[in-house]
């Protein structure tokens, strides 16, 4: 299973939120560009980016900042979420050094969006399936719909999809360990790969998860700028079969 490394980007710098409340934010650094080498040099093979500004505002606010990532380490994977909305910041990315793109709000409030990205850059879409009781939640996660998780699945799931990263909402940034029974349910759901996200708090989360043998890989954050695991440690669990 791959650990990915998350760096969300708010007013330029790296933090973590709370259930995604953009009121309850830490600041871990001021230099994202620092972060993400650090991560690099221990070992991570992909990047999760994501533009908080961005997803809060419905457009692009921190390209630059992932742009210039992608350009300083052309020879890693770099995958970017947040307000990616249209074709025109889609594109920028994904022909500029960014390996996938992670929509969210535009693929529940538009379909055509993912069939013509799909045609025009096959698996590299990573769909972002944010939900808090069993239902998506769009728009920087302010808005709560009626569309059920599976239901968003069963509705892509023969896409040429890179694959679905779901976020249990309530598990964000809590530090309680990620919803593995909600997560197997889409991993048993789909043929496309599952990213686990969301609630990650110590090395045995990352090994109940690599133990399923369903998950392809889990995104942590605040653990490891809590310092609760290295990122060395987790790698190495998630290579445990």
């Amino acid at each position: 299973m791959k650990i990915i490394p998350a760096i969300d980007i708010k007013g330029s710098n790296c933090v973590r939120l709370v259930k995604g409340d953009f009121n309850r934010e830490t600041i871990y650094s001021t230099n994202p560009l620092k972060v993400a080498e650090s991560w690099f040099e221990q070992g991570a093979e992909c990047i999760h980016l994501v533009d908080l500004d961005g997803a809060l505002n419905g457009k692009s606010i921190n390209s630059e900042i992932f742009l210039e990532l992608a350009s300083t380490f052309p020879d890693k994977t770099i995958q970017v979420g947040g307000g990616i909305r249209d074709l025109e910041i889609a594109k920028l990315y994904l022909d500029n050094g960014i390996d996938k793109i992670i929509i969210g709000t535009r693929a529940i409030e538009d379909p055509s969006f993912i069939n013509i990205l799909c045609d025009l850059y096959p698996h590299r879409i990573l769909l972002g399936v944010d939900s808090e009781d069993g239902l998506i939640k769009t728009k920087g996660w302010n808005y709560k719909t009626s569309i059920r998780t599976l239901d968003l699945i069963r509705r892509y799931n023969q896409y040429p999809l890179a694959g679905f990263i779901f976020t249990d909402i309530s598990k964000d940034g809590m530090m309680s360990g990620p919803n593995l029974e909600a997560t197997l349910d889409i991993a048993s759901n789909t043929h496309l790969p599952v990213i686990a996200s969301g609630g990650i708090a110590k090395l045995e989360h990352i090994k109940e998860l690599t133990e399923t043998q369903l998950i392809y890989g889990a995104i942590t954050g605040k653990a490891l700028y809590e310092k609760a695991f290295t990122l060395e440690e987790a790698i190495e669990v998630g290579r445990r079969k």
